[in-house]
């Protein structure tokens, strides 16, 4: 079983050199730590940033310099900052190659539910709803299930919607999963130590498995 690290160490495996990614609050800001140095990879944060690096060393952060979650960053070389207009206006324009977001459910449709838990106060949608809206790829870092041990894979989301039809892959602690067009998650690897039965027993939606299953490498 993965911990978060491990979920944005294996999403970081997806990410390709060249690729624009954004990457959106929780555990998707971790992938920043895992990209390799011999990828030209350029990372965008909606509050207005191009080249964001890795987190800060304890010590030397700059409570000027944040991400979209309010978190302490790098900047790398070449970056840029500019206002949030012209960032969605980035996104809008589908200049972004890949998405990383979480989510607190994810149907087998790709339908996700990322903002909202009905009377919980909440501070806002931020940008998830553009970005869902005019992401090329969407890939779900998240737990696969919630503090009551309920799956959060479901047939059919149950808290209020971010996007339809939108995500294309899913990392959990115990699996990756691709979402398919025509419905369904359809397993791909699993997370070491973890068996495809406990995989099956935590997923509501529809599993799709087809021959062996293979650990996932990170």
């Amino acid at each position: 079983m993965l911990d978060k690290n491990g979920i944005a160490k294996r999403i970081a495996k997806e990410i390709k050199d060249g690729f624009y990614v954004n990457l959106g609050i929780g555990i998707p800001t971790l992938v920043a730590n895992y990209i390799p140095d011999t990828m030209d990879v350029v990372l965008q944060s909606e509050n207005g940033l191009l080249g964001m690096g890795p987190f800060p060393i304890e010590g030397e952060e700059d409570a000027y310099t944040i991400n979209a979650g309010k978190q302490t960053i790098t900047m790398l070389p070449g970056s840029a900052i500019f206002d949030s207009a012209m960032s969605f206006g980035m996104i809008r324009a589908q200049k972004v190659n890949l998405t990383i977001l979480g989510a607190m459910e994810v149907s087998e449709n790709g339908d996700i539910a990322s903002w909202k838990i009905p009377g919980k106060m909440v501070k806002g949608m931020g940008g998830a709803m553009d970005l869902v809206a005019s992401a090329k790829n969407i890939i779900v870092a998240m737990q696969h299930v919630n503090k009551a041990g309920e799956s959060k894979l479901l047939s059919k989301c149950t808290l209020p919607l971010t996007g339809v039809n939108c995500v294309k892959k899913i990392v959990t602690e115990l699996a990756v999963m691709d979402v398919l067009p025509e419905g369904g998650f359809k397993l791909l690897e699993r997370a070491p130590g973890v068996s495809v039965e406990e995989i099956k027993n935590a997923t509501m939606g529809k599993l799709i498995i087809e021959g062996e299953i293979l650990e996932m490498v990170i």
